[in-house]
């Protein structure tokens, strides 16, 4: 063969190489979110999204706070939480950021969410009232035995990274009463869900995706909440394609 037949050969399968491999490139997509979305939708779509399309998930989930910060310097494609567009704002304004324009925003609910809460094994009480839960996070029940539980300190688990859940439970279970200053750190909702597990007498709040045999879960009036999607302007090509997904064949992966 000749040394032009043989060029000419390495620049066609070159050529081809190339094609294919842009063909396949994926697309990143990147969401900044809380609790909520991380458990609920976004753990559960990354994987078979990334098979069955070309977009690859970036998943930032530092919570709602962060989440619209970064939506705001242009680090995220969008930000998800769980809690309305209006409390978003509004906690945003009480944590105190200065939201540059209220008008850019772009929002959708893309899902829904149930607050459960989760308490220490040891933990044997069935079910908590609206007036216990207000008491236990409140801090005016101390003690499981004040609502039918064993003679131990009741020690209220904190996360630091899920302040749309702790804004949505006080507004639907405590009637917008304080939480109790006498609490236990922890950062995002698997951490709170560590620390109740390894914390005697513990109790904190969790999205249902993490209710599982390891803790105990009471049975509590339902605190539901939306799970919000936020973009400024009009969502970018991959986060169209991204809710397009969620909305179709992502449905069958959230319904788990």
């Amino acid at each position: 063969m000749s040394g032009k037949k043989v060029l000419g050969s390495v620049l066609a399968l070159l050529s081809i190489w190339l094609f294919q491999s842009v063909g396949v490139m994926a697309e990143e997509v990147k969401v900044g979110a809380g609790a909520a979305p991380t458990e609920n939708v976004f753990k559960k779509i990354k994987e078979p999204m990334e098979k069955e399309t070309d977009l690859k998930l970036v998943l930032i989930a530092n919570g709602p706070y962060e989440a619209l910060v970064d939506l705001d310097k242009g680090k995220v494609d969008a930000a998800s939480g769980g809690l309305t567009f209006g409390d978003w704002l509004g906690m945003m304004e009480k944590k105190g950021y200065k939201i540059p324009d209220k008008n850019a925003y772009k929002y959708r609910v893309i899902g829904k969410d149930v607050i459960h809460v989760i308490a220490n094994k040891g933990v044997t009480v069935k079910e908590l009232s609206k007036d216990q839960l207000k008491g236990i996070f409140t801090g005016k029940i101390t003690n499981w035995k004040e609502v039918g539980g064993p003679d131990q300190a009741i020690v209220v688990i904190w996360g630091t990274k899920i302040p749309g859940t702790h804004r949505v439970f006080q507004k639907l279970a405590m009637d917008g009463e304080a939480y109790t200053k006498n609490t236990k750190e922890a950062t995002n909702a698997v951490d709170v869900k560590e620390k109740v597990k390894a914390t005697a007498g513990a109790v904190g709040l969790a999205p249902v995706t993490l209710v599982d045999d390891t803790v105990a879960a009471p049975k509590i009036p339902e605190a539901g909440r939306p799970i919000t999607l936020i973009t400024k302007g009009e969502p970018n090509p991959q986060v169209v394609k991204m809710l397009e997904y969620i909305r179709g064949p992502g449905k069958k992966y959230l319904a788990k």
